[in-house]
């Protein structure tokens, strides 16, 4: 922190000789002189959410007999018949033990993935300050994440850069990309989100670039005609884009300007919806990914060198008809990831693009009745060309209640925390060592083991 606070100082100082001015000019110092590297070619994560928290269970299911078995009396009436997932199993994973597991049926492409190794599975991960274990947590004596079991909250800790809960500011994405932006000749394309608002690309000085699922979403009436005329239009824009005494006014002129210079960049940049056909039937994740493929294709008229997205897909909060609707879920997410990773591969960037997981919470290991209830710790799911996969990493416990993580019900202590997870992707990306702790502080209590091994 030190090394970049000197570094921005001495930026800054050149910029004021050489007649650079403006808060904007010395933020871009900032962000540049906070990147401890500036890796060459082209790197990009894309965070798949979850919402509603996925059934971690039902995604990656014990298969070998005695471990199936105790999945069987755990579950109960939401358990998915052994004879279902022979077409999806990993076989014999030495670091579990020897044990085999399952991706849930609907999962068909995870496992031609898993198969070719770009595809790993990260155990129980979920929010945590410091290491935890069961005792700790039931007696409360160590800092825990705030407000557990709340979809509002989880879902912010997860993404934020602190875990504050509900109403926090920063997203560790966002983070990243203050760091990294500077290896971008268009800040604003750093962090773009197809999947509406959300705190994780949410930076101090890079703002999240928003698209709907078919692409940049233009202002109705501002080119053209309006009313059939060319003078309302430029009216309209002057109206919407032009100064204020008005603080308020002033700024929201700013923002829009901003957003519609960026949109007829990115408009005139990206490559019809048809150089990536979608699958069949196809789904709005999938359109989301295809506006992200898009995106990734325009990298170099766009002049980016790093880029954070976020895309997302709901209908996970699986409290009855677990067994229908998480399928048809989990099949959205299967065929739209598949689609996604061919089309990395038609642009040769497999290699460069990370996709990931997360979402609110794991589930209750017990059933109630036909559906699964508010957990903590769950599995996630890590792919791309540099993923070290065929692999589980961190400990999959036995899926029984009473375990030394079972803090009730079945839910887990998670063995990796969000930042250890983060860490890891900051790190491909290009963040040093030495800013890691910018983009998680929390990383910092997790020693040694802050990164993990999947890139």
């Amino acid at each position: 922190m030190r090394a970049s606070r000197r570094q921005f100082l001495k930026t800054a100082s050149l910029m004021s000789m050489a007649g650079v001015a403006g808060p904007f000019a010395l933020n871009l110092a900032a962000i540049g002189a906070a990147s401890a590297q500036a890796a060459p070619g082209y790197r990009a994560i894309v965070c798949l959410f979850l919402y509603g928290g996925n059934d971690h269970t039902n995604t990656l299911i014990p298969y070998d007999q005695p471990s199936y078995d105790q999945y069987l009396a755990a579950r109960d009436t939401i358990a998915i018949a052994r004879d279902q997932l022979a077409a999806t199993a990993t076989g014999a994973v030495a670091s579990q033990g020897g044990r085999e597991f399952a991706f849930h049926p609907a999962l068909t492409s995870f496992k031609a993935r898993w198969d070719e190794g770009k595809l790993a599975v990260v155990a129980n991960v979920g929010p945590l300050v410091v290491p935890t274990t069961k005792t700790q947590y039931s007696n409360r004596s160590v800092p825990l994440p705030p407000k557990l079991f709340s979809h509002n909250d989880q879902q912010s800790v997860w993404q934020a850069q602190a875990p504050l809960g509900e109403g926090a500011k920063l997203g560790w994405g966002g983070r990243i990309g203050d760091l990294l932006a500077g290896q971008n000749t268009n800040v604003q394309f750093t962090c773009i989100s197809a999947g509406g608002n959300a705190v994780f690309l949410s930076g101090q000085n890079v703002i999240q670039y928003q698209v709907g699922s078919s692409g940049p979403v233009a202002i109705s009436g501002i080119s053209g005609t309006l009313y059939s005329s060319a003078s309302a239009a430029a009216a309209y824009r002057n109206l919407i884009t032009g100064t204020s005494a008005n603080l308020f006014e002033n700024e929201l002129g700013v923002i829009t300007n901003r957003s519609i210079t960026s949109n007829q960049l990115l408009s005139a940049s990206l490559p019809p919806a048809s150089t990536f056909p979608l699958p069949n039937p196809t789904s709005n994740l999938a359109s989301q990914l295809n506006v992200v493929a898009r995106i990734i294709s325009a990298r170099s008229a766009l002049g980016t060198n790093r880029q954070v997205f976020l895309v997302s897909l709901g209908g996970f909060d699986n409290h009855d008809s677990l067994l229908t609707q998480h399928n048809q879920q989990l099949t959205i997410a299967n065929a739209a990831l598949n689609a996604f990773y061919g089309w990395l591969g038609q642009m040769g960037v497999q290699n460069d693009v990370t996709i990931f997981t997360a979402s609110d919470f794991g589930r209750t290991l017990t059933s109630n009745g036909d559906g699964s209830d508010h957990g903590w710790g769950s599995h996630h799911f890590v792919l791309g060309g540099s993923v070290l996969g065929h692999e589980i990493y961190g400990t999959l416990p036995p899926t029984a209640f009473g375990t030394s993580v079972d803090v009730g019900q079945g839910n887990m202590v998670p063995g990796i925390a969000v930042d250890q997870y983060a860490a890891t992707f900051a790190r491909w990306l290009g963040v040093s060592d030495t800013n890691v702790p910018l983009v998680v502080p929390n990383v910092v209590n997790f020693g040694t083991s802050r990164y993990l091994a999947f890139l």
